[in-house]
């Protein structure tokens, strides 16, 4: 294809406007996520073209596979236009029914709908299921919807029309003004307002600069950049020509986790077909402008998310963070001033240049404008990607969209901005999220992960886990980071280990001031407050297991001893079938018994039991 002009792309929408209404014939929607495609979703695909080529319906039903479609906990996952109908958790053997029973007979398949565990009833409509009904996409706007092989897709949807206002009707002034009139802040975890980086970097005077993706997403539990490239790899790479133009760079890095393989794929793929048509490359649009995008693969290392330890890497050195100033938009890449904003930021960017800032920042909060992308999971009944207004509350997240808690067990606390974040309790449910307001719990926004805790967590363990990781992340090169997070680590294995001293809560909190002040980045700077936020509303039970050696949740092993309680016991032999050393003795209709000299301590038992009578 020669150079792309809007007229070009009104007529790709214009003859994939049908397609994506889904209305001129039957379309299927398969989503192809990574979560998706682990659970088996390829093999459906498969066994859905041959069920659909028995059937000889090839010519009016068309199969799409999507990136992520969000719902994750659910998949594989097929959607049904028109209709909207939703399928969920499907096997092989369920195509041939589906295909004969709803695009044949036309009547849904009711076993494999959506049902709801609280009105405990079957909803066949996607946009009706309180998973969906409760977000607001923006930057998942095309998750679930178009093929992210398909550039014509993207287009279809008003792809790169940002980019061709941003180049044909704007000046790099102009540009950031949109961006500080929408009021958009950094949705990698500091939440710096984008506009003002952008600017810094335009008035820094030299003859390069760049533009940097980071989708080094490293958080525990946090899949959202992953999942916005499987699913939209356009609208990241649109944000990115944006951002380009706005500071003058004509070279992009998108720095992705080698961890990403589909991702990447097609990440890859998307650069492809942009360059084809024109998108990228010299002379965009016929404006004069050129940009091209390279991706590079990082090792999985997590200190590489911060901005300077990430342009170290790419520039072929030890992935380590250096003192700021100067700052990237100063110096950056290679010394040239550089800009770094995350996957989900630049892919709000097209939508507010060719919508207006004003449009982006009519919702959210008076400080924190526009919505959030979250990956929700842990302890809660439906595991996924979700988006909402920035100012909605966490008891929203959790329990409108996340579905509540599974097992009727009770919410206990929620940890918020990976492992350097904090957790929040239930006192603190109705907090809406915003930087600021999340910062007062004693959490952080960070990339976007929410990590559900119920009952049975410890929170000790909780926080010995986390700073295991912030640990072991630790580049080593600052010596409050290296060694103050390598003596937290210790002092709560040893609690945990029934080992605690009267003295270590206070030593905890003397070490978190040190490494918070003195640490020489981002990672070291926040790496104690997985220990401070558990302390500051669960010091109860460090100090249950400091001065009582008991472990209120009954997950620390070592302060444990188990044996049943012969009142609760239903005689079911659960225990015994579960226990991988033979410690439980037990006989058809007799109580159940546990040789304490064999039991190895696992909590298989204790997990079994659904009488809570392992104590």
């Amino acid at each position: 294809m020669g150079r792309m002009t809007v007229a070009e792309l009104e007529r790709i929408k214009t003859e994939h406007a049908e397609r994506m209404a889904f209305t001129d014939k039957t379309y299927l929607l398969l989503c192809g996520g990574t979560g998706c495609h682990a659970t088996g979703s390829l093999k459906v695909k498969d066994a859905l073209l041959d069920a659909l080529e028995q059937a000889e319906l090839g010519a009016t039903v068309d199969v799409i596979e999507t990136g992520c479609n969000g719902f994750c906990a659910m998949g594989p996952i097929l959607v049904v236009h028109p209709g909207d109908i939703f399928y969920q958790k499907l096997k092989v053997k369920d195509m041939a029914e589906v295909v004969q029973s709803h695009l044949v007979e036309g009547k849904p398949v009711e076993r494999l709908l959506y049902k709801d565990p609280a009105a405990k009833k079957r909803i066949p409509v996607q946009s009706d299921i309180p998973f969906f009904a409760h977000q607001m996409p923006r930057a998942l706007r095309n998750k679930g919807i178009i093929d992210p092989e398909q550039i014509d897709d993207y287009i279809a949807r008003d792809g790169y029309r940002g980019a061709a206002r941003a180049l044909l009707e704007l000046g790099p002034d102009d540009i950031i003004e949109e961006m500080k009139i929408s009021g958009m802040r950094g949705r990698g975890g500091a939440g710096f307002p984008t506009g003002m980086k952008w600017a810094f970097a335009k008035a820094s005077p030299s003859d390069l600069k760049y533009v940097l993706c980071n989708a080094d997403e490293g958080d525990p539990g946090a899949f959202m950049d992953r999942s916005i490239l499987e699913a939209d790899p356009h609208a990241v790479l649109e944000g990115m020509v944006i951002a380009a133009k706005a500071i003058d760079a004509h070279k992009g890095y998108i720095y992705a986790r080698t961890e990403y393989p589909l991702a990447i794929k097609r990440l890859d793929l998307a650069i492809r077909q942009a360059t084809e048509y024109g998108l990228l490359g010299e002379d965009i649009f016929g404006s004069g402008f050129g940009f091209e995008i390279e991706i590079y693969q990082g090792a999985g290392a997590f200190v590489c998310g911060e901005e300077t330890a990430l342009m170290r890497s790419i520039e072929g050195r030890r992935g380590m963070p250096r003192p700021r100033p100067p700052f990237p938009a100063h110096k950056g890449l290679w010394e040239k001033p550089t800009i770094l904003n995350n996957v989900e930021t630049f892919a709000n960017v097209p939508q507010i240049v060719r919508k207006g800032g004003a449009w982006y920042a009519s919702v959210g909060t008076d400080t924190s404008k526009g919505t959030k992308v979250f990956a929700i999971s842990g302890d809660v009944n439906n595991i996924g990607l979700v988006e909402v207004p920035m100012g909605t509350s966490l008891r929203s997240i959790i329990y409108d969209i996340g579905g509540g808690i599974p097992k009727k067990r009770k919410f206990k606390a929620v940890q918020l901005g990976g492992p350097s974040g904090g957790c929040v309790p239930e006192a603190h449910l109705d907090t809406p999220v915003d930087f600021e307001a999340i910062a007062k719990v004693g959490a952080i926004m960070g990339s976007g992960g929410v990590i559900v805790m119920d009952e049975n967590t410890c929170m000790v363990d909780m926080a010995r886990f986390f700073m295991d990781f912030i640990q072991e992340e630790s580049c080593g090169k600052c010596t409050p980071c290296r060694e103050g997070t390598r003596r937290q680590l210790q002092i709560l294995e040893k609690i945990c280990n029934g080992d605690g001293e009267p003295g270590d809560i206070d030593t905890l909190e003397a070490l978190s001031d040190t490494i918070r002040e003195t640490a020489l980045c981002g990672l070291g700077q926040t790496g104690p407050n997985p220990v401070l936020s558990t302390l500051r509303y669960f010091r109860d039970e460090f100090e249950a297991h400091i001065h009582e050696k008991r472990c209120p949740a009954k997950r620390c092993v070592s302060l444990l001893s188990f044996e049943v309680d012969t009142e609760k016991c239903t005689k079911c032999g659960a225990c015994y079938r579960a226990c991988p050393v033979d410690a439980v003795e037990w006989k058809k209709k007799e109580l159940a018994r546990i040789d304490l000299e064999k039991c190895i301590q696992c909590m298989t038992c204790f997990d079994k039991c659904r009488f809570d009578a392992i104590y």
